[in-house]
């Protein structure tokens, strides 16, 4: 077994940098790929940059250069269930889909890429189980929760955005890399999990502040999180 652990940015991956052991560095595709090992299992930290493009190309060179095994989203997101989801909550995937992607006007579903018969990427259940159970064991006053991350190349912080994405998809949360990663993982065949803390609540007063505020911490529990959770694989 050998995991891949991505996250768009550095807060979200420095926790786990910082804990590799036998640590070697690879410069590629302009991203740098952090090999060692967490506990006692192999793995590869990256930060790889905001977007779906850069989240998509990272994981690739993972499955091609790395030959990693599973891959791991690390990060924050935007609740999209005001009331019932709030900042520091947990949301591990079911499932992935872009909620930006749209051939409406040639007849597909929103989402839909064609050639495929389903909108969602489907996460593995296994991994999904592991997350959930350890943010259980290690962090029993966080709220965790299983549900549908939508990702799109837009930060979402209008009202009308955060309805519309939840009306269109039933999603749970939004960002900006996992439905990439998870696509990349679905045509590799390689099983994968998205494990994102909540920072920020689209179409709140103040979100932009809030997110500015819980921004670290939500990326560094949700880090904390997936390094247990990468013990129990």
């Amino acid at each position: 077994m050998r995991i891949g652990i991505i996250g768009a940015m550095d807060v979200e991956v420095e926790l786990l940098r910082v804990r590799l052991f036998d640590q070697e560095v690879t410069s590629a595709v302009g991203m740098d790929f952090y090999e060692g090992r967490l506990g006692e299992k192999d793995v590869v930290v990256v930060k790889c940059g905001i977007g779906k493009v850069n989240a998509g190309v990272c994981a690739q060179a993972l499955v091609d250069r790395f030959h990693v095994t599973h891959l791991i989203n690390t990060g924050i997101a935007g609740s999209l269930d005001p009331e019932g989801l709030d900042v520091g909550d947990l949301v591990v995937a079911t499932d992935c889909v872009q909620h930006d992607f749209s051939l409406a006007p040639l007849g597909y579903a929103p989402g839909l890429i064609p050639g495929r018969e389903r909108v969602e990427f489907v996460a593995d259940a296994r991994m999904r189980e592991v997350a959930l159970s350890t943010a259980a064991a290690v962090a029993p006053e966080v709220r965790a929760v299983a549900g549908r991350v939508a990702s799109g190349d837009q930060f979402i912080s209008a009202e009308e955005d955060r309805a519309r994405i939840l009306s269109m998809f039933g999603a749970t949360c939004c960002e900006m890399e996992g439905a990439a990663i998870a696509q990349v993982a679905t045509l590799n065949g390689v099983p994968f999990a998205v494990v994102r803390a909540i920072s920020d609540k689209p179409g709140a007063e103040g979100q932009t502040i809030t997110y500015a505020q819980f921004e670290q911490a939500a990326a560094h529990h949700c880090a904390q999180i997936v390094a247990h959770m990468v013990a129990s694989l």
